[in-house]
């Protein structure tokens, strides 16, 4: 018999999961171009030339041994150099390679820094809408997922709502900028804000809260952003999870890093923490062999021009079928009014034209679905009957 606790994770299984799943159904059924699959956050853009030219390189010229070996829990000692030294140069930073440890992804990076840092009944604050999987992580450790109810008019933090809700059972604040799942880029005005919130926070109940930054999409951005605030510029407390999933389109290789700054509070135990959890929930290490590959590939990057076309034209094809939505200036989603109040039954309507978004219930700001557009540019276009017929659904 399984645990009471996994089988409430098997009711709640991830409803992106479910709809990639229901298009693999449905591709049997109509054929794969007759079905417009925008459920999962998966890149259409390849990798850089730069990852399979390192991979044959290390492969042949470094021994077997060393890369398919153990090493540090915290990842290559080198490797973890040449990031914080990548990380230095681009934002004026002042890490070394202790500062960084190897992560089997962000998802693993999140779940090391949460078992780190949490007892039973600790409060993360994390603001709607969000994603999902967030939920799961916390509840991992037996945290309590505080969400900030959304701002619906631009998606930027609710910061009246945040500043009520610190109270001395908040032990971490999670937010991720280019945000999963609105697009929305957090400016520098907001990061203050919030983060002066957060340190008047700190002094008023003489207690540590830290800023966990989930970055998986930094990199794509649009509209001419140059850069995303990096948040240890800003607040002591603070820890940033990273990923290349998306930057360097490589999700199946789950590689990625937390930094720990040495401004944090403690930050020598935190390290160590942190390191030592990334053995006990399994990972032991990130892949050893992909390690190895980051550092040619510090300065590559995938096509950005790819995803901006396709933003552009999901964006267009969205508002002439008068659907409300803003357009996203970040990561690769458009998150999308329902035209009704139950966006699921919207969604149910919507498989009627072989068109699957997300419910947005999940991702906790009912009413909204999310619809990614790290598709093929030949597949949005071929959607745009699709989303007419939809549309004409409503009355659009």
């Amino acid at each position: 018999m399984i645990s009471e606790k996994m089988k409430e994770l098997l009711k709640n299984n991830s409803v992106i999961r479910e709809m990639f799943e229901e298009g693999k159904r449905l591709e049997k059924i109509y054929g794969k171009d007759n079905v417009f699959d925008f459920s999962l956050g998966n890149p259409s853009v390849p990798a850089p030339k730069e990852v399979n030219e390192a991979i044959i390189k290390i492969v042949k010229e470094e021994d077997s041994n060393f890369i398919h070996g153990y090493m540090s829990n915290s990842g290559y000692e080198d490797v973890r150099e040449k990031i914080a030294n990548s990380i230095n140069e681009k934002f004026s930073t002042n890490f070394s390679f202790k500062n960084i440890i190897m992560t089997v992804g962000a998802a693993s990076g999140l779940n090391i820094v949460l078992k780190s840092i949490l007892n039973p009944k600790d409060e993360v604050i994390v603001f709607a809408p969000y994603f999902s999987e967030y939920n799961n992580y916390i509840q991992n450790y037996d945290g309590i997922v505080k969400p900030i109810e959304p701002n619906l008019k631009d998606f930027m933090p609710n910061l009246e709502e945040f500043e009520k809700s610190i109270n001395e059972k908040t032990k971490a604040v999670l937010i991720n900028t280019p945000n999963n799942p609105t697009g929305v880029v957090y400016s520098e005005e907001i990061i203050i804000k919030l983060t002066d919130i957060m340190k008047k926070k700190e002094k008023e109940l003489n207690k540590q809260i830290y800023l966990i930054s989930d970055e998986p999409y930094r990199e794509l951005v649009y509209d001419n952003i140059t850069t995303v605030p990096y948040i240890t510029k800003y607040y002591d407390n603070a820890i940033i999870v990273y990923s290349y999933s998306k930057s360097l389109s490589l999700p199946g290789e789950r590689i990625g890093y937390v930094v720990i700054p040495n401004e944090l509070e403690n930050s020598d135990e935190m390290i160590d923490a942190v390191t030592i959890a990334n053995r006990i929930i399994g990972s032991v290490n990130a892949p050893s062999l992909i390690q190895r590959v980051i550092p040619y590939c510090l300065n590559s990057k995938v096509d950005i021009e790819s995803y901006n076309k396709n933003r552009n034209l999901l964006y267009k094809i969205l508002i002439e079928n008068k659907f409300e939505c803003i357009k996203p200036q970040g990561a690769f989603y458009i998150f999308v009014k329902s035209p009704i109040p139950d966006e699921k039954e919207f969604c149910r309507t919507a498989k009627k034209y072989n068109l699957l978004f997300v419910p947005a219930t999940s991702f906790g700001c009912p009413g909204y679905v999310r619809i990614a557009y790290c598709v093929s540019y030949e597949m949005i276009k071929r959607s745009e009957e699709s989303f007419s017929k939809l549309a004409k659904e409503y009355n659009m």
